[in-house]
């Protein structure tokens, strides 16, 4: 492949709409996912009190159920990329490698 068969391809419309769509959905949740976790951090470092408070008067204090959201969470944001991947993202992906594909080949 030569470098205007690599800059033909970096130009498809269909390869530049399936790169931006899974950047923004990768950026998107990660985004989530960090706000998340750097606000629990900050309720470790500045709020301990509240996370070592119980459920009235119980056991069970309030940093434990949202330390395991957080893991909860990531499963299913795991979950989301995978549903939106599979669904809306391959049959792009599809699309765009064929494109690929016959620019690779020389026919286009």
């Amino acid at each position: 492949m030569d470098e205007v068969q690599v800059d033909r391809i970096l130009q498809n419309p269909k390869f530049k709409e399936m790169v931006a769509k899974k950047s923004r959905l990768s950026w998107t949740l990660t985004g989530i996912m960090l706000f998340v976790y750097v606000g629990f951090m900050l309720l470790v470092g500045y709020n301990k009190e509240f996370l070592m408070s119980s459920f009235d008067g119980g056991v069970i204090t309030w940093g434990i159920p949202l330390g395991l959201s957080i893991i909860v969470l990531s499963f299913v944001l795991c979950g989301v990329y995978s549903y939106i991947a599979n669904n809306k993202l391959d049959p792009l992906t599809q699309d765009a490698m064929r494109e690929v594909e016959a620019i690779a080949r020389g026919k286009q």
